[in-house]
């Protein structure tokens, strides 16, 4: 039997967790609109956040006695999450499913910018030059001003400002709070969210093809989120975080065989310059805090 390394193990976790949520990306837009996003993230998220409490109970990693800023955090944090799921899901529905996942892909650099942003965090001119690309590839996949550029587009674009908000959020986020008992606290929210936003919607009775599809989403969701805990417990996020990118795969593949999909050749030379970059400033980010953890060793006489 093969024994795996840290590093390896983490890569594949990784790469399962990337399509099992592009899987589970795949079973909502099966469902074609045919069932209100308000009703469909109800369902989804009482059973997600069951399994969710009854995962961090397993791992011990749910707590409640927490800090008041930190609560405040998760709070907003689980408010940005509900925001991307609307934004998301919508655009999810209208656009091919590799072209909203390419645009995704831009969070790492979202983040950069952010981060230099918001809390002034250092960005050398290596990266900034790399956020400046990744945006000509984000350009590439939108195309404004064309007949390409829709109002699905700018709900794309809106899903990643809103995730790159959540991400922002969880950085600010004390390390004493578990991982678990962020995310079982943001299913909820998202939850309650959806639920008073469907008490506007009419419910629609469940065909068997859509309950299939919602319990597909489910599971898959539910296999996503125990594959990005596991990812957080091996390997070094240097090696393991790249790997975050076969999702796109995973969607050009199932877009082509599940909706007769495929992106045009400049979607996918805009998804390859966003990938490339992305890569490239999380491997820049990864050396940098190494070598801030290096020791400084005295100068010889």
């Amino acid at each position: 039997m093969v024994q795996l390394s840290d590093n390896m193990l983490g890569a594949l976790l990784m790469c399962v967790a990337m399509a099992v949520f592009t899987f589970g990306d795949a079973s909502i837009k099966a469902t074609g609109g045919d069932l209100p996003l308000s009703q469909l993230l109800v369902i989804r998220g009482v059973l997600a956040s069951a399994a969710l409490i009854a995962m961090a109970i397993y791992f011990k990693g749910l707590r409640l006695r927490l800090p008041a800023q930190d609560w405040v955090l998760i709070v907003a944090r689980g408010l940005a999450e509900a925001t991307a799921a609307y934004f998301f899901l919508t655009a999810l529905l209208a656009m091919p499913l590799a072209n909203v996942t390419a645009l995704l892909q831009m969070l790492p650099l979202t983040v950069t910018l952010g981060g230099a942003l918001v809390f002034r965090e250092a960005v050398g001119w290596r990266r900034w030059t790399a956020i400046a690309v990744g945006f000509l590839g984000m350009l590439l996949i939108v195309r404004p001003g064309t007949d390409g550029f829709t109002s699905a587009s700018v709900y794309a674009l809106c899903a990643v400002a809103a995730v790159t908000v959540r991400d922002l959020v969880t950085r600010r986020v004390s390390k004493a709070v578990p991982s678990l008992t962020v995310t079982v606290f943001s299913s909820v929210i998202v939850t309650l969210f959806a639920g008073v936003w469907s008490i506007e919607q009419e419910w629609v009775a469940l065909t068997p093809r859509l309950t299939m599809l919602v319990l597909m989403a489910t599971t898959f969701i539910i296999g996503a989120y125990l594959c990005s805990v596991m990812v957080m417990r091996v390997g070094e996020v240097s090696f393991v975080a790249p790997f975050r990118y076969t999702g796109l795969v995973w969607a050009l593949i199932l877009g082509f065989l599940v909706f007769g999909e495929w992106p045009e050749p400049l979607t996918l030379i805009g998804a390859s310059i966003i990938v490339a970059t992305g890569v490239f400033s999380l491997l820049r980010e990864a050396r940098l805090k190494r070598r801030a953890r290096m020791p400084i060793l005295p100068r010889q006489p």
